[in-house]
């Protein structure tokens, strides 16, 4: 396996919402506002489209399927510099 590249937290925020666009199960205001690494695998952050009680909505399960793809993605090839 290629040695991981180093990369800012904030080029791999630019890759995965860029990734998010052009995804077919992009949904308008779908977007990964921050990335941290836990036991080397990247797990992204953002708007989870809850309702006003903090309840999950039908646009949650895509924000946490996009996540974990981006996830499974950009895991094997980058490490966020610390």
């Amino acid at each position: 396996m290629a040695e991981k590249k180093c990369i800012s937290e904030f080029d791999l925020l630019m890759i995965a919402n860029q990734l998010i666009i052009d995804h077919e199960a992009f949904i308008d205001g779908m977007r990964a506002d921050s990335v941290e690494e836990k036991d080397g695998v990247l797990v992204f952050k953002g708007n989870y489209f809850l309702d006003e009680k903090g309840l999950p909505t039908e646009k949650t399960t895509a924000v946490f399927n996009m996540f974990k793809f981006l996830a499974h993605k950009l895991s094997p090839e980058f490490t966020v510099e610390k």
